[in-house]
């Protein structure tokens, strides 16, 4: 609770920390329990480094970022990524980021093609947390591939997956599937999710598969 009020102190005091505004607005977009499930205060507080520093194109970005990754307003994010990519220093993909935002929004491979490019962060824990939702839309991709697996046993036995054994038994498995970090994914009621011990928990808003 007493995040965004720090923040906003800290900044009003020093109008130029930037790593404060950047920092500061991941953890607060970020869910719980890594954060306070707060974009809109995130994105309040980037406005605040804007008109402080107007030429900062990073805020712009993050903008544009906290409305693709947490928000889910591609529309939103893709015209804060063409205002940053206009902004003096912003870099030349963000303009073809903007494009596909608006072609492309929600789906998991323009996602990862932007956490790709975060991970070139100056920033050993940007970079750090760009590596780890890779980890996050790479199993998004496996639990979907699981899924197809559970759903197609649920189809032919009539009665959903209880544990791992039954895909074993019936041959539509081998060995137990983990995720990317090598955490044990789970099986409730037929449906495949992650392990709440898992690193890369929770996973984020749903984004649309590759195809």
């Amino acid at each position: 609770d007493l995040l965004y009020p720090l923040l906003d102190l800290t900044t009003s005091l020093d109008p130029r920390f930037n790593v404060a505004y950047l920092f500061g607005s991941l953890f607060l977009a970020g869910p719980p329990p890594g954060g306070p499930g707060r974009p809109d205060l995130a994105i309040t507080l980037l406005e605040k480094g804007l008109r402080a520093q107007p030429q900062r194109w990073e805020f712009a970005q993050a903008i544009g970022f906290v409305h693709y990754w947490w928000r889910q307003d591609y529309p939103q994010a893709a015209a804060w990524f063409q205002r940053a990519a206009e902004m003096p220093g912003g870099p030349f993909w963000l303009t073809s980021m903007a494009a596909v935002t608006l072609a492309e929004g929600g789906r998991r491979d323009s996602s990862r093609r932007l956490w790709q490019e975060l991970a070139r962060s100056d920033f050993d824990w940007f970079r750090a947390e760009a590596e780890r939702r890779l980890l996050q839309l790479d199993a998004m991709d496996q639990i979907d591939q699981l899924q197809v697996v559970a759903d197609a046993f649920q189809q032919q036995f009539g009665r959903p997956v209880t544990e791992w054994d039954d895909l074993r038994r019936a041959g539509y498995l081998r060995g137990s599937p983990a995720d990317p970090t090598g955490a044990p994914y789970r099986i409730e009621s037929g449906i495949v999710v992650l392990d709440r011990t898992s690193r890369l928990f929770p996973l984020p808003a749903k984004t649309a598969p590759k195809t």
